[in-house]
Formats: C-alpha cells, sequence, structure tokens
C-alpha cells in the first residue's frame, strides 16, 4: 500500500529541558512529566530524597534523563555545609538511595557510580568536583542524541512513517532523545516524516508525552491504542519501529517499557524494521541475556486507578511489570552513538 507522503511540519517550538541545573546551580530544576500535557510545571528538587521521589513517581523518566537527575541529586547529599564535611559515606548512602529508585535502567548506576569514582579520587573540593562531573555527563549526554539522531536518520526514508513506543525524545534525555532525535533530525534533512505514538499503558507515556513533544516540535503525530499498532501494519501504514532502551545486554537482548515486545513481535510478523537506538551508556556488557536482567514491578494502583478514576476492582490482582525484553533475532539493527548495528549482536567487551 502507497501512503500519500506527509505535509510539511509547522514551525517547531524552542526545544524541552527535561532536566537541569537551577539557575542557581543548587538544585535540579526538572519538568515534571506528571503534569503533562495539561500542565508544564517546573519544579527544582533540594534534596537527595526529593530526587529519588521525582525518579520513582516518574516526574522525570527515561534512563538517560533518571540517570543525569541521579548524577545531579548526588551532589545534594553534600548539603551546604563546609566543602567536604559530610564525605564518601554520605554519598555512598545516597547514591544506593538514588540506585533503589529504578533498578532496571543500567544509565542510572552507570551515572552514580561515574560520580563515585570522582569522590574516591578526590582529597579537596568534592562539591565543586562532584558538579563539574554531573555537568558534563548532561553534557555528554546532549552531544550523544545529536550523534544518535544523525545515524538514526539515514534509516528513515522521505516520506517515512515510524511507529513509536513510549517515550524516547527530549523529555527522556538531556537532549533531543535517542529514537525521537533521528526523526528530529531526519526533518532538520529536510525528509517528510510522520509518527505514529502507541499509548503506551498504563501510564500513556506515547500520548502524555511523545504526542505533546513531537507536536510541540512540529512533527505531524498520530497517537493510537497499543493493541492497534499490528493492524496499522498489517494495513501497510508504518515503514519502520523505532524504540529506545533502558538496559541491553551483552547479547543484544533488551529492556524497554512494557508493550516493545509484543510491537517487535508485530513488526517481524509484517516485515517492518525494527530498531533500537540508545547510547553505549544503556549497553551492560556484565548482564549475558535479557533473561538476566532485574524488571521493576510497579504499584498495582497505576492499573487500578492511574489516573484517578477506578479502572478495575478495588481489590483485584495486578500484574505490573514497567519493562519487557525484546529477544536480540526480533532486532533489524540497535543504533548506539557510536555505530548501527547489525546481527548478530556481541556487545560484551562495550564499554560505557
Amino acid at each position: 500500500m502507497t501512503l500519500a507522503p506527509p505535509p510539511p511540519p509547522p514551525p517547531p517550538l524552542p526545544p524541552v529541558q527535561a532536566v537541569r541545573w537551577s539557575d542557581d546551580g543548587h538544585a535540579v530544576r526538572i519538568l515534571d512529566q506528571r503534569c503533562l500535557p495539561e500542565h508544564e510545571v517546573y519544579r527544582e528538587l533540594d534534596t537527595v530524597s526529593e530526587v529519588c521521589d521525582a525518579i520513582a513517581t516518574l516526574a522525570v523518566r527515561g534512563a538517560p534523563a533518571i540517570g543525569i537527575a541521579g548524577a545531579m541529586g548526588l551532589t545534594l547529599a553534600l548539603g551546604e555545609g563546609p566543602d567536604d564535611s559530610r564525605g564518601l559515606s554520605s554519598l555512598e548512602n545516597a547514591a544506593e538511595q538514588i540506585r533503589r529508585t529504578r533498578p532496571t535502567a543500567v544509565n542510572l548506576s552507570w551515572a552514580l557510580d561515574r560520580m563515585l569514582a570522582v569522590a574516591r579520587a578526590s582529597s579537596s573540593g568534592l562539591r565543586d568536583k562532584l558538579r563539574d562531573e554531573a555537568s558534563r555527563i548532561l553534557d555528554e549526554d546532549r552531544a550523544m542524541c545529536r550523534r544518535l539522531g544523525e545515524l538514526g536518520a539515514q534509516l528513515i526514508v522521505d516520506g517515512g512513517h515510524v511507529l513509536t513506543h513510549c517515550n524516547a525524545g527530549a523529555l527522556a534525555t538531556g537532549g533531543i532523545g535517542t529514537a525521537l532525535a533521528a526523526i528530529y533530525v531526519a526533518a532538520e534533512q529536510g525528509k517528510r516524516v510522520a509518527v505514529y505514538a502507541d499509548e503506551t499503558r498504563p501510564l500513556l507515556q506515547g500520548s502524555r508525552l511523545t504526542a505533546w513533544e513531537l507536536q510541540r516540535a512540529g512533527i505531524p503525530v498520530t497517537v493510537l491504542v497499543d493493541g492497534a499498532a499490528a493492524t496499522l501494519m498489517r494495513a501497510g501504514r508504518v515503514d519502520a519501529c523505532f524504540v529506545g532502551a533502558d538496559r541491553i545486554a551483552a547479547n543484544g537482548d533488551v529492556a524497554n517499557k512494557v508493550g516493545t515486545y509484543a510491537l517487535a513481535l508485530a513488526a517481524r510478523s509484517h516485515g517492518v524494521p525494527f530498531y533500537v537506538v540508545a547510547p553505549t551508556s544503556t549497553f551492560d556488557p556484565s548482564t549475558p541475556r535479557g533473561e538476566d536482567i532485574v524488571i521493576e514491578q510497579r504499584m498495582p494502583d497505576e492499573v487500578r486507578r492511574g489516573f484517578g478514576a477506578p479502572t478495575a476492582p478495588p481489590e483485584v490482582d495486578v500484574y505490573n511489570p514497567a519493562f519487557d525484553v525484546t529477544p536480540a533475532e526480533l532486532i533489524t539493527a540497535i543504533v548506539s552513538d557510536r555505530a548501527i548495528h547489525r546481527p548478530p549482536f556481541d556487545f560484551a567487551s562495550a564499554t560505557r
């Protein structure tokens, strides 16, 4: 089936900044994604506890973004007293507290370990060194997003229709995103591209966040219920699937938002290329296979009454994994900030 190419996009608004330092540099400033799309609310997090709560409740989310927030948040463990007064043990305790908030996304542990390595190597000026390191992590993420976009855009044809799941854009990173970065760069290059965004049950990160972000950027976007993706593919209306990742095992198995596995199965059945776009900080060579990845189980009420109104009996049992694992054999290519990787995948020696 031949589709008419999407129309040219309207002029975009300024880029979204999901996480950054506050203007005075003493707090972590986030765009509270729990409030989208109805309200654009920014919050300043002043304590480690506030950072943990923001990550756990998805006020800030997306593997790269929570890594940045965790790194910045760790500096708050030093307080505002004499420079190194609280010391390494305080930082290690705070890092463990932050690390437990989201166990599946490897970027969080990666960023915290990087911060702790700086702390352990420092004999003085600890606060400034940690702030500098967290700022480097943010700056590197922005540059990484651009590289992902430039590589991923090579896989998008002019007039292409891309299906995505969850949110892997600017809201999930410090820059222009991972999977959505490819779409943004393709549009910058003059390619006409339109996006189908899965709602992404149960918390609707696709309809609430991806649709909001893409519409704001002037990219044509259509929201669909998750269960309609296979039918859309069967009708020939999808040219490629682009998704992000929260952890990539050494063999190329990918953990991403629950529902990604079903999307990959549908894509394979209908001959649609399935691309994963993620930075090298998401690769975990210490995890051999997807079955070794710890999958976060979230609260039942996210399903029973996620947005206030009851959508299930109040005491019914709920299975609510935040992620699922897509086997490497269902993936057409994995785009990192270094290369486009084709199967067979072997990331056992990958470095983050």
